[in-house]
């Protein structure tokens, strides 16, 4: 099923599926790079949409995989992670770090292992959902399993 699915999202299928998640990727019709716009075409909670946000801190990548109902509060993040200033990437530094295009950041498939913060709000949704390497690709999984994938630090991001 994978070899229909933009290259980009084969490589999240592939570490999916070596990180023992089935969840299948969807390819939406129309591209969801916001939070609200995936979980129109999911018909799901805003809440329930895991929303890749990298940002810059330290002088390396951050991934922030945050409820697509918050606005990450980036100056009491740093404080409770013991960080210098947190600010957003610019989109080259999130191509270079991640691979993929700002508005489908998966929460996996990178070049390299990318620091992550995990939303602790994640937690309420038994299904969440997660970019699959394009703006017009999603997959589901649980609040568990991302932060396995991710091997992500669970935090409070607002």
């Amino acid at each position: 099923m994978s070899e229909h699915l933009p290259s980009r999202s084969r490589l999240v299928h592939d570490a999916l599926r070596a990180a023992g998640i089935r969840g299948e990727i969807i390819v939406l019709p129309d591209a969801a790079s916001t939070a609200a716009l995936a979980a129109a075409a999911l018909d799901v909670e805003v809440g329930a949409i895991a929303n890749s946000l990298v940002f810059w801190s330290d002088g390396e990548p951050l991934l922030v995989m945050t409820s697509g109902a918050h606005r990450v509060d980036t100056a009491a993040l740093a404080r409770r992670l013991g960080r210098g200033e947190i600010r957003r990437a610019s989109i080259d530094q999130v191509r270079a770090a991640t691979g993929q295009a700002i508005g489908g950041v998966a929460p996996t498939g990178h070049p390299t292992p990318v620091a992550t913060i995990v939303d602790e709000d994640l937690s309420r949704y038994p299904r969440i959902w997660a970019a699959g390497g394009t703006p017009h690709t999603v997959f589901p999984l649980t609040f568990a399993e991302l932060v396995s994938l991710t091997g992500g630090e669970v935090a409070s991001v607002v």
